[in-house]
């Protein structure tokens, strides 16, 4: 089981299976998300993601839109919504898995809507002040075309926070920093028991260790990543490596 489980617990956005050969493994979105919850809470470097967002909202102007895009089971929409009573927000997410979950967990806020859509489909042109996209981009077909819908969705100068899977998942090196994490907070019984609640999660990440190994999943560098970004229309402020080395955050402007 690794990384909280690795990706976030989002689904990609416009994944069409029917545009991806035979080759492709079939990651089971919503068998993820029923697990994902219980092993976020548990993963540190999960855990610090969500600090670092809840620092940058901190940071800046408060957005008056702001789009979760693959937001999975909603836990960054949560901190948003959160952090940002008066905003608008809308949570995008075609699988009903996670979008269920999402729903009942954010249920009491009342500045949230949802939409399954796929990124192509949503009609929001320039208009959007802040959008966030974790952990999907790798696993959407045509990424250089998903980070344009993302610059389409925003005005000049609104913020991209972008968090994506960039490296091959190493399921056993996951397990390993998960359980020994796991082993000091509950001890080795209550491990093991976390690991058998949440072991659906180890399952889909094999399946998505397959589909970056066939090239379906996109992998990328730093400078790949960081080329893709401002080719699409953007301005990076900050770049990082974070999640032990796997994912790159970076923190973009929308240019003109």
């Amino acid at each position: 089981m690794p990384s909280h489980a690795s990706v976030e617990g989002r689904s990609p956005m416009n994944f069409d299976r029917s545009k991806v050969d035979d080759r492709s493994a079939s990651v089971d979105w919503s068998a993820y998300a029923v697990a994902y919850d219980l092993l976020s809470t548990h993963n540190p470097e999960y855990l610090a993601l969500m600090h670092e967002f809840e620092d940058f909202l901190a940071a800046i102007k408060t957005p008056r839109l702001i789009y979760d895009i693959g937001g999975g089971t909603g836990n960054y929409t949560e901190i948003a919504a959160r952090t940002c009573p008066g905003s608008e927000i809308r949570l995008v997410e075609p699988d009903a898995g996670m979008i269920g979950l999402a729903r009942a967990k954010l249920a009491a806020y009342g500045n949230i809507t949802y939409d399954t859509r796929a990124i192509e489909e949503i009609d929001g042109q320039g208009a959007a002040d802040l959008v966030i996209c974790v952990h999907a981009l790798y696993a959407m077909p045509e990424h250089e075309l998903r980070l344009r819908d993302l610059r389409r969705l925003l005005r000049p100068g609104g913020w991209l926070y972008l968090v994506d899977l960039g490296r091959y998942m190493n399921v056993a090196d996951w397990r390993r920093y998960l359980f020994s994490n796991l082993k000091k907070e509950r001890g080795l019984l209550g491990a093991l028991q976390v690991f058998w609640q949440g072991r659906e999660i180890a399952k889909q990440n094999k399946a998505i260790l397959k589909a970056q190994q066939e090239g379906v999943y996109w992998t990328h560098t730093e400078a790949e990543i960081a080329s893709a970004i401002t080719s699409a229309g953007f301005e990076i402020i900050r770049q990082n490596s974070v999640y032990r080395g796997y994912s790159d955050l970076l923190v973009c402007k929308a240019t003109p």
